[in-house]
């Protein structure tokens, strides 16, 4: 390994000084063994996705990428800590390993998850210096959006490395490349990608799960874990301006086995009370008693745009005074954090 090498591993090394990595993860999946990921195996993946945050944008059929900036905040774990739970969970539920690049944005995080073996969660700083150490000595093919005919005319030029585009005039390049092509060429060999990252149509549920420290056997605590998984799944549904259409719940057991039911609910919702209700009563409907219960799970399905939807308008002073207070709660939950505001139905389960 060279000395340029060397500098450029370790701005990728897991060192405890380094600065703040940014929060665009790029998640490539790949079986463990056997053939290629199915249509229903990605679907699942991605709503894998989903329990962590509302911000994901397919790359099919084995990729995807992610906005954790909100999601650092709220479950309070930083970027790679978020990818290696992604990791433990995608290849606990479907046997599908992933390798991750975490950088400041698309472009960045998508060379950052390539820069190696495949399954690994590699980050790259949100530093100037350690953006330009790492993409300096790569060839001018690994930069994302350039082929290989581009890249045969920028070496003919010279221009045979990401360090030297990016030294290179601008107006140069654009001779070379034409305007457009020649600006985002020069911004993109200096790490720019003001590229966002857009929430698609194929992130169709969000779910969360709870694990009991042991084989849980009360009725009245597996009631209080679905509260709590309800009260996140409300707030991260208003979060990201999505309604559900129904919610399904999973009970699994200590022998390995699971249940599952589904409610549709009369007209798409995000208010937590409903989303709890549904779930005590599915919970109910499936009688457990003395079942050793291991976790349980809610899903919010048939995710789609709030403000798409009607909503049928209710006299009922008790529901608007509840959704005042709920909107209240998300703004302090918002600026001070998830314990600024306890569960307000707590003592409705204990």
């Amino acid at each position: 390994m060279s000395a340029g090498e060397g500098r450029e591993g370790r701005h990728l090394a897991a060192v405890p000084d380094r600065p703040p990595a940014a929060g665009v993860l790029y998640v490539h999946f790949h079986p463990v063994a056997g053939p290629a990921l199915t249509e229903d195996t990605y679907d699942g993946l991605l709503a894998l996705l989903a329990e962590v945050t509302p911000v994901v944008q397919a790359l099919p059929p084995d990729a995807a990428l992610l906005d954790v900036r909100g999601a650092v905040r709220y479950f309070g774990h930083d970027p790679a800590e978020l990818a290696a739970l992604l990791r433990v969970r995608a290849l606990a539920r479907y046997g599908a390993d992933c390798t991750v690049g975490i950088a400041g944005n698309p472009m960045l995080a998508r060379m950052t998850a390539h820069d190696g073996p495949p399954g690994s969660v590699r980050t790259l700083p949100d530093d100037a210096q350690a953006v330009a150490a790492f993409l300096a000595r790569k060839p001018a093919a690994a930069l994302y959006g350039v082929g290989p005919a581009t890249a045969r005319t920028l070496c003919a030029y010279g221009l045979d490395s990401v360090g030297r585009i990016a030294e290179a005039p601008l107006s140069a390049l654009q001779r070379v490349l034409g305007a457009a092509a020649g600006r985002r060429i020069h911004e993109r060999a200096r790490g720019i990608d003001p590229t966002p990252v857009t929430p698609d149509a194929r992130v169709r549920s969000m779910g969360s799960e709870h694990r009991f420290g042991s084989d849980e056997l009360d009725p009245h605590r597996r009631r209080r874990a679905l509260l709590a998984l309800a009260d996140g799944l409300g707030l991260r549904l208003r979060q990201s301006g999505q309604v559900a259409r129904g919610l399904k719940l999973t009970v699994r057991y200590a022998d390995g086995s699971s249940t599952t039911r589904s409610r549709t609910f009369a007209e798409p919702t995000a208010h937590t009370p409903e989303l709890t209700a549904a779930a005590y009563a599915l919970h109910a409907a499936l009688g457990l008693q003395r079942a050793r219960v291991r976790a349980v799970a809610l899903r919010a399905e048939g995710l789609c745009d709030a403000q798409l939807v009607a909503h049928q308008l209710s006299f009922d002073p008790e529901d608007e005074k509840a959704r005042r207070v709920e909107a209240a709660v998300d703004r302090a939950r918002a600026r001070f954090g998830m314990a600024a505001v306890g569960l307000a139905s707590a003592h409705h389960v204990a």
